[in-house]
């Protein structure tokens, strides 16, 4: 096959699957006028195969996919000017399978299977006959391929697997001081500063946050100073005084939400079944590569396994309708139809949740709550989702 044709989808994976696989010299996608238009769009499907090492020419055919006739029409002047020619009935719409089939002839046709994940045979394509999927994405591919952008996040994903032993003595301080966590995160921001290179943090025991007054608790420093994520410490009579080990051990011990995500990204990896994990991911939704005056979100934790994006929204506070809603666009946006969604509570389980588990059901999206936060626990979970 040298020409792959392929009918737009709203789901980028239907738009890029067949030419990832099958690799033709040139793509051909018949497409609603107002996609082609979009300059964003087109330029995202280019550097989307460019990134993945795909060098096909890709070629946009405005038409309105709901006009069957004009459908038809476009196909069968394809299929008159272009050789060797396959088309992919992936995606589309009914009108436009329907044109597809009118005016295909003897042209292989072939289509995929999500249930199955595997290629099949139509027509005169044994190409594609009963072939299992074996495209691998990332994270990156995902946002690429819908026409979003990953930008870089605030942590450094690579040095955050040498530090998995850190991440675990963090989450067993958590657990054990949990109810007063956010209040003594407050009071380390209150005596330390973000500014670059200055680890040292140096109070009176009892200071200013927010709204109100917070005493530093000892044991809780102590069992910090004991897995080694501050060092120095020097209780006074009315004065503490510690160093951070480094800048992102500072940044988790001034982060309210950093220590569930940890713990998410962490899980996601011990889990052993995913093919890329990011934490903190930041996309651009325009394609831009700066979040300035552009639309950006920041998803906690995205996991891919094969051709399946995982997105993890981590709450160290009650689940919100708004937090759901927010998690359940940004999967259907850049997901599509086999990706899934989880949203990660430390908030124990509780019967006046039952609404939003409701909600989260109907927006099928998984609800982990306190209970399941434990490592073994946690990954269990990840892999049951899969």
């Amino acid at each position: 096959m040298k020409t792959l044709i392929e009918l737009y989808d709203e789901r980028p994976l239907e738009n890029v699957l067949g030419t990832e696989m099958f690799r033709p010299e040139e793509t051909i996608m018949l497409c609603p006028p107002e996609v082609v238009s979009d300059k964003v769009l087109r330029e995202s499907l280019n550097k989307y195969f460019a990134y993945r090492g795909c060098p096909v020419k890709v070629t946009t055919v405005p038409v309105s996919l709901l006009d069957a006739a004009k459908v038809e029409k476009q196909l069968r002047k394809i299929l008159e000017e272009y050789e060797d020619c396959a088309i992919d009935i992936s995606g589309g719409t009914d009108a436009s399978l329907f044109a597809a089939g009118v005016a295909c002839g003897d042209t292989p046709v072939f289509t995929y299977s999500h249930k199955k994940n595997s290629f099949f045979e139509i027509q005169n394509a044994p190409f594609a006959r009963s072939l299992p999927c074996n495209v691998i994405l990332d994270a990156r591919s995902c946002f690429l391929m819908a026409g979003g952008t990953l930008l870089p996040g605030r942590e450094d994903n690579e040095d955050l697997k040498n530090r998995l032993p850190q991440i675990d003595a963090l989450f067993a301080v958590f657990r054990k001081y949990r109810r007063i966590w956010r209040r003594q995160i407050g009071y380390y921001q209150a005596i330390s500063s973000s500014e670059p290179g200055i680890l040292n943090a140096d109070g009176p025991k009892t200071a200013k946050v927010d709204h109100g007054r917070v005493t530093a608790d000892e044991d809780m420093l102590r069992e910090l100073a004991g897995v080694g994520l501050i060092r120095n410490l020097q209780i006074d009579m009315d004065r503490i005084r510690f160093e951070f080990p480094d800048e992102m051990v500072r940044f988790w011990l001034r982060d309210i939400g950093s220590v569930l995500e940890l713990q998410v990204f962490s899980a996601c990896l011990e889990a052993g079944c995913f093919d890329d994990v990011v934490l903190s991911a930041v996309v651009n939704w325009e394609g831009g590569s700066t979040q300035r005056n552009a639309v950006t979100n920041e998803i906690d934790v995205v996991a891919v396994q094969g051709i399946e994006p995982l997105f993890i929204s981590c709450k160290t506070s009650d689940i919100r309708t708004e937090a759901l809603n927010e998690l359940a666009v940004l999967r259907d946006r850049f997901g599509g139809r086999r990706s899934r969604a989880i949203i990660v509570t430390s908030a124990p389980a509780n019967r006046n949740r039952a609404l939003m588990r409701m909600r989260a059901a109907e927006l099928n999206i998984e609800v982990i709550e306190l209970g399941d936060l434990a490592k073994d626990r946690l990954v269990r979970r990840l892999r049951q989702e899969l």
